[in-house]
């Protein structure tokens, strides 16, 4: 099957030709620097398939380009699909797949590495010695044993950031609306989400963007937070309303922040930007605040999660060439 992938960058080629070959090549991959727009998506023509990453724009616009050119499904080399609409997809007749749990470890330890570097400012702490200043003022952290941890969406990467945390001696509170009963055999508490703001020192965030999640946290959530507690967010970027965050931090509502996503990240993040000035006024603000750690989206880069984002990715390409359903598809209807 003819196959155009959009904004792949040097790892993406790696795995997906590595899980290409494996699977015997029964694929041809095309690759496109350009990111998915409605400009760009005539590229495709004559492409059965094309595979896409969060920031491309799957849209109706971008959809119907797509049909007109042949195109019958889409592969999304991500677990979420929020920027899909999913409504026209099933309007065109075109399929969805996508990647439901590549490696749910990979983004739980980041997690961590967010809640263990903000606490005890390894950042830093890094960029003191480097400059020959040993002194320990401005680094004073607290212990994550005792400490109480809320967890906002139970899926595999919320179940294992808890599971973490539990570890770590913190008492875990998560909220979910279907219970899980894995909570329960790691010793978390499922309570509802006010309560669960109400009483975490540290709360992250790992429930899908939709739209009754969208904005999340904003000022009212903000409101019902312990005063100084930690958030973290490597879910998606409009679970938090990014200005009520400039807000909490300026007010010390939020006393440690840490993101791994951002709502408007598509201009900004998995490019190289260091020779430019931002122009994102609202990234910038962010970034002015000693308290705040960002990573640009990197919460799934490792290898085993690549190597499973290729294969499933290539899994679902073969299922539709020889089933006409992805293996992992998106269920766009009811």
């Amino acid at each position: 099957m003819n196959v155009t992938i959009f904004s792949p960058k040097a790892y993406d080629r790696r795995f997906l030709g590595e899980a290409n070959e494996a699977a015997g090549a029964p694929h041809r991959l095309r690759y496109l620097e350009a990111r998915l727009t409605h400009e760009s998506a005539a590229l495709a023509a004559g492409a059965e398939a094309v595979c896409v990453f969060v920031n491309d724009v799957v849209d109706r616009s971008v959809l119907e380009v797509l049909a007109q050119g042949g195109t019958r499904m889409v592969a999304l080399r991500s677990a979420g699909f929020n920027h899909v609409d999913l409504a026209a997809a099933e309007a065109l007749g075109i399929a969805i797949g996508r990647v439901p749990a590549y490696s749910p470890d990979a983004v739980a330890e980041h997690t961590v590495a967010l809640i263990l570097s903000l606490n005890r400012k390894i950042h830093r702490a890094y960029a003191r010695v480097r400059e020959g200043n040993f002194a320990l003022d401005g680094l004073l952290g607290f212990d994550l044993k005792g400490r109480t941890a809320g967890i906002v969406g139970l899926g595999k990467i919320g179940i294992a950031v808890a599971r973490i945390l539990a570890g770590f001696g913190c008492r875990v509170l998560a909220y979910d609306p279907a219970p899980q009963s894995e909570l329960a055999a790691i010793g978390g508490e499922a309570v509802e989400l006010d309560q669960l703001l109400a009483e975490s020192d540290i709360v992250s965030l790992h429930c899908p963007l939709t739209p009754e999640t969208h904005h999340l946290i904003d000022d009212a959530a903000l409101y019902r937070m312990k005063h100084g507690m930690m958030l973290i967010n490597t879910g998606r970027g409009a679970l938090v309303d990014t200005a009520a965050l400039i807000a909490g931090l300026k007010s010390g509502a939020i006393g440690y922040l840490g993101l791994d996503v951002y709502e408007e990240e598509g201009d900004l993040f998995f490019e190289n930007l260091s020779d430019q000035i931002l122009q994102d006024d609202v990234f910038a603000r962010l970034l002015t605040f000693p308290n705040v750690l960002v990573t640009g989206h990197q919460a799934f880069f490792t290898e085993d999660a690549m190597r499973a984002i290729a294969a499933t990715t290539i899994d679902n390409l073969s299922g539709f060439e020889l089933e006409g359903t992805p293996r992992h598809p998106v269920a766009i209807a009811g």
